[in-house]
């Protein structure tokens, strides 16, 4: 990304004067210009064909021109390779314009938006361009922030001010901003112009959450943090005006910090087709020697003796130089082996692709509008290869829409209700929700179960009073009347949301919040209570904290976080309580729920105002702020006490358990990443189908120490060999102990099994002498569960599987915390869900349900896998056939470079000729409908063996082109080597070149799959296309225009007129075609493929519906009870009790891996590795298939 101003030596510190631009201007701040467009009229077309020559592709063919310029050695016309490429050139360059005029466009309406600065004691109108650090603000409601500022003043009492920050980090709830008390009194522009404070602060950078700063005025400093900033980005909202000082500006704002390109992938096909290239150009230089010491021989014997005839050209003095010039040439001839086009119908195919996934109505959500878009086109084929998926609980597999459910109050469990036998009820035998209506605050929406915590509120109960005051009091929601009593909270994250909003309706209501004040309704009555201090939370501190003076004057402390974090730090005086309540958190974390404890804790008058003075020094102090102000924090949350603990659910997402039970039989493994705790997860686990009672054994890791670590993960090894040797695997230990790398007996091993680490004992397992030992652990177990990981820790189990696996990785979340782990995948996939977009952002693809994935992968993934496949395997067949007559005739020609084609059909051939159908094969493609697809998991499986497309592949379809290229060469000419045909050079080319059309077109009919009319227009229209362009070439029309070019008038009809000629393209066709027709119908027949059987099958089960239609017609009574006799087949019994997949069609594929139809895979993928599915349901089948 490009800016307007200039780079500068990075910054130690900033400082900035209000009011004081030649003060300011001495440092060189950038301005507030942004530029992210790359070019102007003037640089679009050198820097752009700069890029675009960058390309290795595009420098060859280039090269390739400039030889064509040097008479002595072009054969060919120098348009047969200037116009391809000056199509490529213009086609990318017209789209790097588009794309350049639109953020040219977006960057002129940021750039001359309009802002009130004041100047010269007066407010004027600004562009935001010409907006300077120093400069003083005025923002009313509904602007969206220049810059990012320091807020002096606010039209809100207090200095406040509301914002939203949905462009900085998707979020769209308002969060407040507070001015400094010491500047919150500047509320007119006089005082403002008056004003000349200097701030002392941070250098440029990318937090967002985080400023450190200090205010010098009138010899005095005042702390400056992030809640008194207003970043670039944000949008005023509820707040008439307010003032702010330009710290940042332009690039150095947060934004722009933040605004880092995303790092470009590349598929295993893209590296692939490199080192192809590579090896074809090799050959390409293989073929030129060949042929060049075949023209200095062939000078050097024969060529000598016809100079009379065959003169050499004058700067050609010997035989050797001959064949020097000649090799130059044939490079020329033969390119065409990788023409310029494939690129370009590569980059059309994945648009394609691309595009059908942003269509695709059966992936969009109606509820929110959100249909799946897919954010890049260069990973599709990728979707048909992932092996692992790593993927976030927490809004990804659930909704993250929170509901208050239970809670432990002084050592009683509320939220279960009872039967007259005192059993817990279930849902469906639940009575009606508890009655609010007494409280004209509640919220409607609100839904509870347990009347005993209603009656306990209403009796008095002091515990339960102090319970609901706690979550009334510590949280940072806003809240905002829209009406009397209509109540709006808005808070930052759905956990707090339903916390406050259950202590609403239970008649703790929190009505409104001052920086300095907070008003609840308690039981119908006001209480106003003063606000001391709030001590947030973060991910380290993993709690929050509030200091508030009730209106009696006593001081207390009010705390709620994670149980890890707060049992540790409660008063050893009530043991027994603990002991209650850690049972009541173990239950609630059973069934899946998410938990926080709560703990209170009384201050001292003057305990209080010593800690305060603390941190009030600790605040303004320009080094280790944040460590000073964190041992503070950690100083006052000692010895707390117990108040209880609250049990929110967050539910599963709909079909998140069939979508992981499909892919889970599509070999697909899927690890969980969450920051949740072990018992939440683990629940989750189990009722998402990963995790189920049948698996073998279920290993969790909990280790503090490395030590601890290293021994759970060996024991675990272990018990899984020895698990696997008494089910008859017959694996020794020796074996065990002498396999090398990751392809270990391990991956081999019978049963199943799933792994379950803690943040803590990952911490220990990335490390570098155990991150293998742990890998191969986790990846010889069905499902991996990671409970209590930190972001970065989540990027390092995609980093490790990515460095040690030959697998492709898909990382799918829907938070900022799931951001790194989606860059750092192959594929990353974001769930537009409710915790803001960055995750989104971040992606390659993106969605709003965790059940679309499902289709994502098993549908366009593995199309999109078989269709760029298909199309390269022909894509290479047709240009060696095409390009290896050239080399067989050189034999005939006495090396000369002489061309067997026009040189209008070499141009046209790649452009023209076959350029559509190849495309709207590689476009519209499929073996079976995406019904069959989704019901097949098992047909995933060669994308992740990478079996339609690698080096053994491409060397068949060489083969194939250079088979081709013999008949197409020697057919002919031994028809035309009788004389008696009457037969010339230009005959000879004309029937080449129809043969070689015809049998392309053949074979891309036999290649294609699915048939649609474009298929059928493209490929029959591209034939037709040819014959014109042939009789228009050969026209006495064209010749009168340009005798010099199209010489051979009536060549064309004359020679396609002849019988003889017929019947050799027919017998060329035929001979061409014939094998590879016969070798497809004996592997169909001998060793079918997996998808050839769903085929086969569904073509019997419609023949089985039109005789049934037939029968019914001519009233035949049939049997049910033989009818499904006859029709059942076995093992769908235990398969559908074990609970894994409801869905019949789906697990039919146990009896369909038929007639080698598994065994292939499996022998493949033994190959591989090891078989780590080797006791699935789906594998086992090996009976032959009886219809």
């Amino acid at each position: 990304m490009e800016l307007c101003a200039k780079k500068h030596p990075p910054e130690e510190e900033r400082r900035v004067r209000a009011n004081a631009r030649e003060y300011n201007e001495k440092f060189q701040y950038a301005s507030n210009c942004i530029k992210t467009s790359k070019y102007n009229v003037l640089t679009f077309l050198p820097v752009n064909l700069f890029e675009q020559f960058q390309e290795v592709a595009n420098t060859y063919f280039l090269f390739l021109l400039i030889l064509q310029l040097i008479p002595q050695i072009s054969s060919l016309s120098w348009f047969t390779t200037i116009v391809p490429l000056v199509l490529v050139l213009t086609i990318t360059a017209v789209k790097d314009a588009t794309d350049d005029y639109f953020r040219h466009k977006s960057d002129n309406q940021v750039n001359n938006r309009q802002s009130q600065v004041l100047i010269n004691g007066s407010l004027q109108q600004e562009q935001w361009m010409n907006v300077r650090v120093g400069d003083i603000i005025k923002l009313e409601n509904n602007q969206f922030v220049a810059a990012d500022l320091l807020l002096l003043s606010s039209s809100e009492p207090h200095g406040l001010c509301y914002i939203e920050t949905a462009e900085l980090d998707g979020e769209t709830n308002m969060k407040v901003r507070q001015a400094s008390p010491v500047t919150s009194v500047l509320g007119d522009i006089s005082r403002l112009a008056q004003f000349d404070g200097e701030v002392i602060c941070e250098p440029p950078n990318n937090k967002l959450d985080k400023f450190s700063g200090t205010l010098y005025w009138k010899e005095n400093k005042y702390p400056l943090s992030n809640q008194n900033m207003l970043l670039r980005g944000c949008m005023l909202r509820n707040t008439e005006c307010c003032f702010g000082l330009v710290i940042f500006a332009g690039p150095d704002t947060k934004l722009m910090q933040n605004s880092g390109r995303t790092k470009f992938k590349r598929t295993s096909i893209d590296r692939l087709m490199n080192t192809l290239v590579l090896w074809i150009f090799g050959f390409l230089v293989c073929m030129g020697v060949i042929l060049a010491i075949g023209n200095g021989i062939w000078e050097y014997e024969v060529g000598a003796c016809f100079q009379i005839y065959l003169p050499w050209d004058a700067a050609v003095d010997s035989a050797f130089f001959s064949g020097f010039l000649s090799f130059w040439s044939y490079i020329i001839i033969l390119n065409t082996v990788v023409p310029i086009s494939l690129y370009v119908s590569v980059e059309v195919i994945r648009l394609g692709h691309s595009y059908f996934i942003n269509w695709d109505k059966k992936m969009y959500c109606a509820q929110r509008q959100t249909p799946a878009e897919a954010r890049t086109t260069t990973l599709n084929e990728e979707l048909g290869q992932v092996e692992y998926i790593f993927s976030d609980k927490t809004g990804t597999l659930t909704q993250n829409i929170m509901v208050f459910s239970k809670c432990s109050i002084h050592g009683r469990s509320y939220g279960d209700v009872l039967d007259v036998l005192g059993h817990k009820a279930e849902l469906g035998e639940r009575t009606e929700p508890v009655d609010f209506s007494f409280n004209p605050l509640a919220d409607p929406r609100f839904r509870f179960w347990d009347a005993s915590l209603l009656e306990a509120v209403k009796l008095g109960d002091p515990h339960v009073h102090e319970f609901f005051r706690l979550l009334s009091l510590c949280h940072t929601v806003m809240s905002e009347e829209k009406s009397e009593g209509e109540l709006y909270y808005k808070a930052q994250s759905p956990d707090e949301g339903a916390l406050v909003t259950a202590a609403r309706n239970f008649s703790f209501v929190f009505r409104s919040r001052t920086p300095k004040t907070i008003t609840v309704h308690e039981l119908g009555q006001a209480v106003t209570y003063q606000l001391l201090a709030i001590l947030d939370f973060n991910n380290v501190r993993k709690r929050m904290s509030v200091i508030v003076r009730s209106p009696e004057g006593r001081i207390r402390l009010y705390c709620k976080g994670a149980d890890t974090i707060l049992l540790e730090r409660l008063h050893p005086a009530h043991h027994e309580l603990l002991n209650v309540t850690t049972d009541h958190l173990n239950e609630y974390a059973a069934e899946g729920l998410r938990t926080l404890v709560l703990a209170y804790k009384d201050l001292e008058d003057g305990y209080y105002e010593d800690w305060a003075e603390q941190l009030l020094r600790a605040s303004t102090a320009l080094e280790g702020r944040e460590d000073r102000l964190a041992h503070l924090y950690e100083e006052v949350e000692r010895d707390m006490m117990l108040l209880g603990a609250t049990a929110i659910e967050d539910k599963l997402q709909q079909g998140v358990p069939e979508t992981i039970a499909i892919l889970t039989l599509a070999n697909i493994k899927i690890w969980v990443l969450t920051g949740d705790k072990q018992e939440t997860a683990v629940n989750i686990g189990y009722s998402c189908k990963m995790l189920t009672d049948d698996m073998t054994e279920v290993f969790i890791v909990t280790g503090h120490t490395v030590l601890e670590v290293r021994e759970e993960l060996r024991k675990a090894r272990e018990k899984m060999m020895d698990s696997s040797r008494s089910m008859g695997n017959g694996f020794s230990c020796q074996e065990k102990l002498s396999s090398s790398g990751l392809s270990s007996v391990l991956e081999a091993i019978a049963g199943e099994y799933a792994l379950v680490i803690n943040g803590h004992s990952l911490a220990h397992a990335l490390e570098a002498d155990m991150e293998l030992e742990f890998l191969e652990t986790a990846c010889a177990c069905k499902a991996v569960i990671c409970c209590r990981v930190t972001p970065l820790q989540k990027a390092q189990v995609v980093e490790l599987v990515k460095k040690y696996k030959k697998a492709v990785t898909l990382a799918i979340g829907d938070g900022a915390n799931d951001v790194s782990m989606i860059k750092t995948a192959h594929i990353g996939v974001g769930i537009s869900g409710q915790e803001g977009i960055q995750a989104v952002l971040a992606s390659d693809y993106s969605f709003s349900q965790f059940k679309f994935l499902q289709r994502l992968l098993l549908v366009h993934g593995r199309w999109s896998y078989l269709r760029m496949c298909k199309f390269l395997c022909y894509f290479f067949y047709k240009n060696f056939a095409f390009t290896m007559v050239h080399f067989w005739f050189g034999f005939f020609c006495g090396f000369s470079a002489q061309t067997v084609y026009d040189q209008y059909f070499i141009t046209l051939y790649n452009i023209v000729y076959t350029s559509l159908p190849v495309l709207a094969m590689g476009v519209f493609d499929q073996d079976v409908t995406e019904q069959r697809s989704m019901e097949y998991p098992k047909l995933y499986e060669p994308g992740q063996l990478n079996l339609l497309f690698n080096k053994r592949e491409f060397f068949i379809c060489i083969a194939q082109g250079i088979y081709t290229s013999v008949l197409l060469f020697f057919l002919p000419y031994g028809v035309f080597a009788d004389t008696a045909l009457g037969a010339d050079y230009q005959s000879f080319a004309v029937t080449v070149a129809t043969s070689l059309v015809i049998v392309v077109s053949v074979q891309i009919g036999l290649d294609t799959g699915f048939w649609t009319a474009i298929n059928h227009f493209f490929i029959w229209g591209s034939l037709a296309v040819y014959f014109a362009i042939l009789f228009a070439m050969h026209s006495n029309g064209l010749f009168q225009m340009f005798p010099n070019q199209f010489r051979f008038v009536g060549n064309a009809q004359n020679t396609l007129a002849q019988p003889t000629v017929w019947l050799t393209i027919t017998l060329t066709t035929v001979v061409c075609i014939m094998p590879v027709v016969a070798f497809r119908f004996l592997k169909l027949d001998l060793k079918p493929e997996l998808s050839d059987t769903v085929r086969y099958t569904q073509l019997v089960r419609k023949k089985q519906r039109a005789q049934h239609r037939y029968l019914r017609r001519v009233g035949r009574a049939g049997s049910r009870r033989s009818g499904y006799a006859f029709s059942h087949q076995e093992g769908f019994g235990e398969l559908i009790m074990s609970g894994k997949n409801m869905r019949l069609s789906s697990l039919a594929l146990s009896s369909f891996a038929t007639r080698s139809g598994s065994s292939w895979i499996e022998t493949l993928r033994k190959k591989k590795g090891g078989d780590s599915n080797a006791n699935s349901p789906s594998g086992g089948a090996d009976k032959p298939l009886k219809v």
